[in-house]
């Protein structure tokens, strides 16, 4: 497979990704898991208020 210098740049990024590891990975699941908890939170809380009208 012939590489263009165009697209040399892309293989330059995977090396550098597969390099990295998992942390933007793993950022981006707890980053998820912390919303979907307070939204869980939120649904099953708002259920609960008083309204004394």
């Amino acid at each position: 497979m012939e590489h263009s210098p165009s697209a040399a740049w892309i293989a330059q990024a995977a090396d550098a990704a597969q390099r990295q590891g998992s942390g933007d990975l793993l950022r981006v699941v707890l980053i998820v898991m912390v919303l979907g908890c307070v939204l869980t939170a939120w649904f099953l809380l708002r259920g609960y208020t008083r309204k004394d009208d």
